[in-house]
């Protein structure tokens, strides 16, 4: 009995994952979407963005990779600055690894 639960909890699961692939709702219609950043109203740096969004997506992503990255790094030091000002010095701390 648990084989044949098995067997058909196998098939469900791989109809299940290749169910999205056969429908198709919008139909031909899917080609035509193009997604856009609406700049009617946004100024300043977020005007920049959002048409270096509409214009150079490449661009775009760069920026994006570049900007996480110096917030990451600026959020880190950040915190060591503040947890070493409350005594917690971390630059010290020993890994013991078993």
């Amino acid at each position: 009995m648990k084989r044949i639960i098995y067997k058909w909890s196998g098939i469900w699961a791989t109809i299940w994952m290749l169910l999205p692939s056969m429908v198709q709702a919008s139909g031909d219609k899917a080609t035509n979407i193009v997604v856009v950043a609406d700049t009617r109203r946004v100024t300043g740096v977020m005007h920049y963005f959002a048409n270096l969004y509409n214009t150079d997506i490449v661009m775009f992503a760069v920026w994006t990779v570049v900007l996480t990255a110096a917030m990451g790094c600026t959020l880190g030091f950040l915190m060591d600055f503040i947890m070493s000002r409350t005594g917690l010095d971390l630059k010290s701390r020993k890994i013991v690894e078993h």
